[in-house]
């Protein structure tokens, strides 16, 4: 498949380049600086992305051949300063430093600003500039103070923009993302029914005539990975496994169970481990000891069923739903960023471990984001509500009840959850929010209830905006719907007498409260 190799300098923006692109049905690949530009005639174009570096004092390496041919080539904001470096011009530390909104005035004749005003306005976010432009490139825009915004090779399609047209605050953007395209030439193939094809020719083709057995924790990744082995393999090669920890949502287990059966996945694996989690989380309280508490008993459970099933082969696989922003997150090969993967996708299990070293796990969405897991999602069928179901951590409820985790008070929080997104969903908002849910709080305030003095627990209700739960603003939910919720929270959910509201963004906190 044609696609657009994206080298990745670290910029907090570079999955949304490779987003914006594939919102344009072109395929993208985040490869690292250090990563060798392979002879591929499918690769029709190369975008060098920003970074936080300054080409002062971290010149990053990039393969000569990138600048060498003829193939297009986009630098953005430190890319087109590593352009120009690398071809011998200068970039210096600017006392005209420009962060934000910018109006610049742009060649209208320049292929790559076709269709934009000659005053555009740019989202900005540097504080060098280039102060001697490179032999061979000439300037297509500046900003209102003369600083260099944009400039072009006079003979390759080589290009570089000093502003962010990735990002929404870059009004026409997308246009010029749109533009660079064409000058590249590559097929706009990349849509939900093709997605959907190649990953499970690809499934095809790795497992043959194995097995999968698919972990399904009830969230849109897991669900739909199961879903894509099931249909490229047959029911009969797929052994889908749901753990019910006690921890989840309000019939949660319960719909991933029908779903699955209902879909014809008759090996389903179902195991009601939720006595034991509460067990083991009996009187405890901190928030990393109960993740690690949880995490272990999922990996114990693991074990114990893959020797059960006697799955300890060279022809089972193991199917996980990491997602293509686990990936570049981890630094597996795909981009400059290195952190840890979700524990979700990571289980540090003998098995998976066993499974891993012999090239015997598979991971279908490995290659796209969130909103392409749900478009893929639909395209095979599966229901909408699940689809679109908000994010849910890997501990649970557990993680929701500041303190310890009782039967009681799982109780208390799932009925208050419940009455929350029923009533977002009665709205018409639940598919406009990131994400909602309810906490449990570990105090106990004053009411009266009856003419009479009560003492009760606090529920605080979250809700935030969000477009791939990086960033986050709160959600501003109207009065009345927030004023429906607390009443019937009071009225219908026994020992709770108050309810807060979170009106916190992220930064500065979290979306989860633990």
């Amino acid at each position: 498949m044609e696609k657009i190799l994206i080298i990745d300098f670290g910029s907090q923006y570079t999955q949304l380049i490779a987003r914006r692109l594939r919102e344009l049905k072109v395929f993208t690949k985040i490869v690292d600086p250090h990563h060798p530009y392979p002879i591929d005639p499918t690769i029709k174009g190369i975008i060098l992305s920003g970074g936080p570096g300054s080409t002062e004092e971290t010149l990053h390496p990039l393969d000569p051949n990138v600048l060498n041919g003829k193939t297009p080539v986009l630098g953005i904001c430190y890319g087109m300063q590593l352009i120009n470096v690398l071809n011998k011009g200068r970039v210096e530390s600017s006392p005209l430093k420009e962060y934000g909104k910018q109006r610049i005035s742009i060649e209208k004749s320049n292929p790559i600003f076709k269709g934009l005003n000659e005053e555009e306005v740019v989202w900005m976010s540097h504080g060098d500039s280039i102060s001697d432009l490179a032999p061979n490139y000439r300037v297509t825009a500046r900003s209102h103070d003369g600083v260099v915004a944009a400039i072009q090779h006079q003979q390759f399609p080589h290009f570089g923009v000093q502003f962010h047209p990735e990002v929404t605050h870059t009004p026409n953007g997308h246009q010029i993302l749109d533009n660079f395209l064409s000058l590249c030439c590559c097929s706009r193939d990349w849509t939900p029914h093709q997605v959907l094809e190649n990953i499970k020719k690809e499934i095809r083709d790795k497992v043959q005539n194995g097995r999968v057995i698919s972990l399904v924790s009830g969230g849109v990744d897991s669900t739909v990975a199961t879903f894509l082995c099931y249909e490229a393999l047959g029911p009969e090669k797929v052994i889908p496994i749901h753990v019910d920890s006690g921890l989840m949502r309000h019939n949660e287990s319960k719909q991933v169970v029908e779903l699955l059966r209902s879909h014809g996945m008759k090996n389903l694996d179902f195991i009601d481990a939720s006595e034991e989690f509460l067990n083991s989380l009996t009187g405890i309280s901190e928030p990393e000891k109960k993740r690690q508490i949880i995490g272990d008993l999922f990996i114990q459970i693991l074990d114990r069923e893959m020797a059960k099933l006697k799955v300890q082969d060279e022809k089972t696989y193991l199917c996980q739903g990491t997602l293509y922003t686990d990936l570049i997150e981890s630094g597996k090969g795909c981009g400059k960023k290195a952190a840890v993967i979700k524990s979700h996708h990571n289980v540090n299990s003998p098995f998976v471990d066993e499974k891993r070293q012999k090239g015997l796990i598979i991971e279908p969405n490995a290659q796209i984001f969130k909103d392409e897991v749900r478009s893929v999602g639909e395209a095979m069928g599966i229901p909408h509500h699940l689809v679109w179901r908000h994010p849910f951590p890997g501990p649970g409820l557990a993680i929701r009840i500041m303190g310890e985790v009782t039967k009681d008070r799982l109780e208390t929080l799932r009925a208050a959850d419940e009455i929350y997104i029923d009533e977002i969903r009665k709205a018409g908002l639940y598919d406009h929010i990131w994400q909602a849910f309810a906490v449990l709080l570990p105090i106990s305030t004053v009411g009266v209830m009856g003419d009479q003095r009560t003492e009760g627990h606090v529920i605080a209700l979250r809700a935030v905006s969000s477009a791939d739960g990086m960033t986050a603003d709160f959600s501003n939910l109207p009065h009345e719907i927030l004023g429906r919720v607390s009443t019937r929270i009071i009225n219908e959910v026994p020992r709770i007498n108050r309810v807060v509201l979170d009106v916190t963004s992220k930064p500065p906190g979290t979306i989860e409260w633990e």
